[in-house]
């Protein structure tokens, strides 16, 4: 997926790249694109764990083309991860962001995502709390958010 390759490295700090682009190589999860004439402009990358006997689905990577920005896509595409996440029988949808991502934080909260502390978390799933953050890669720079349904 060149295209999606190029918004990665456009859209994402060096350090975060690294790991965006092996999540989208990996065969976990699925990619949603946005297309505009015939042409990537935004990717979500989904991911599907379960956590006890709960299945819960998370956007780990979502991105638009600088040039295709404040256009709606990226808030087109939380819409349709959530769905496509309900689709499949997810209890929750989650998203991990970088704390500094203030577009990212905004389109989240737009779709009514809000934020988990570890404690939040930790009442969710107990001593569980820990495979979760394994299971979306999480990373100590990043905020989790839950889908607030």
């Amino acid at each position: 997926m060149p295209q999606v390759k190029e918004i990665i490295d456009l859209s994402f700090p060096w350090f975060s790249r690294f790991f965006a682009r092996i999540s989208l190589d990996s065969e976990d999860g699925k990619v949603l694109v946005a297309e505009s004439q015939g042409a990537i402009v935004g990717f979500a990358k989904l991911i599907e764990f379960k956590v006890g006997s709960g299945k819960y689905g998370c956007i780990r990577w979502i991105a638009v083309h600088p040039e295709h920005r404040r256009k709606g896509i990226a808030l087109a595409l939380v819409k349709d991860s959530i769905e496509n996440f309900q689709h499949e029988g997810a209890e929750t949808v989650f998203a991990s962001v970088r704390r500094t991502n203030k577009a990212s934080l905004a389109t989240f909260s737009k779709m009514r995502f809000v934020q988990m502390s570890f404690l939040d978390l930790w009442r969710l799933f107990g001593f569980r709390v820990f495979s979760f953050y394994r299971d979306i890669w999480y990373a100590p720079i990043e905020i989790v958010l839950m889908h607030d349904s």
